[in-house]
């Protein structure tokens, strides 16, 4: 845990308890204490601070951890217990860690997971324009214009998704590279001119490369790609993503609801 003032939710994610927005139910509930005193939304805690948990002190979580997964189709990227399908029981990794982004049920391919919030907000922020590569067939022969169409911008969701690569890979599929994640965008996009989406698999998030990974099962992050990853991430903003409206930097129908804005391909 880094040595200076820190918030309680962000505390609370860092050390592998829960997530920031179940940290915050869980305070608003009594359940969390910074020593003698419960603790509210926004407190901070100081250095060397008490917390506790349901009654349980907090271990601060030393270890970073970044998995590389390939989830396959069926698999719910979720934390929620609720859903038998989720990803963190189907991984069952033996420390807290959770998604960052989603894939939808039926997509497959690179999934990051981490015990550190704050990868998952630089990473997910549209604003930071991170790239993610997917691999994409159709059910029908795509033509110039279509992939030209894709790439210059799709009108979905209330707003006009951002320039991207494409490129053709074969006689129905093509390769997309995105710097921001509507909800289900590449599958909207598709179906804005009347393909459907056969497959849809992601195959890198920034530097970090599905490779040959089989499907459901997973490594760890190398140093390698850490170090590369901090680099890339410097100056990005960690702030949680919330959508920009009509007269925001992007454009779009003020009335979108942010969550529309979560990465699920």
């Amino acid at each position: 845990m880094e040595e200076k003032k820190v918030r309680i939710n962000k505390y609370l994610s860092a050390a592998g308890v829960c997530s920031r927005r179940e940290a915050d139910r869980q305070i608003e509930a009594g359940n969390v204490r910074i020593g003698e005193n419960i603790a509210c939304i926004g407190d901070m805690v100081e250095p060397g601070a008490l917390v506790y948990f349901q009654g349980q002190p907090v271990q601060p979580e030393d270890e970073r951890i970044l998995l590389v997964v390939n989830k396959p189709k069926g698999i719910v990227c979720t934390a929620e217990k609720r859903e038998k399908n989720n990803i963190v029981d189907f991984l069952n990794y033996p420390k807290r860690v959770y998604p960052i982004g989603r894939l939808d049920k039926q997509s497959e391919g690179l999934l990051l997971m981490t015990n550190e919030g704050g990868f998952v907000n630089k990473i997910m922020r549209s604003g930071n324009f991170h790239e993610k590569e997917y691999l994409v067939t159709v059910n029908k022969p795509v033509t110039d214009w279509f992939l030209r169409a894709l790439a210059g911008g799709v009108p979905i969701l209330g707003t006009m998704t951002r320039k991207c690569r494409v490129e053709r890979t074969g006689k129905k599929s093509f390769r997309m590279v995105l710097t921001q994640g509507l909800n289900r965008q590449i599958r909207r996009m598709c179906e804005y001119f009347d393909y459907r989406v056969v497959s849809l698999k992601r195959v890198r998030i920034m530097n970090i490369h599905l490779g040959d990974l089989p499907v459901g099962t997973y490594r760890m992050a190398t140093a390698q790609e850490l170090e590369r990853l901090e680099q890339l991430l410097e100056g990005s903003s960690d702030e949680t993503v919330r959508f920009e409206g009509s007269a925001g930097k992007y454009g779009g129908a003020a009335d979108v609801r942010w969550q529309q804005w979560e990465e699920e391909q």
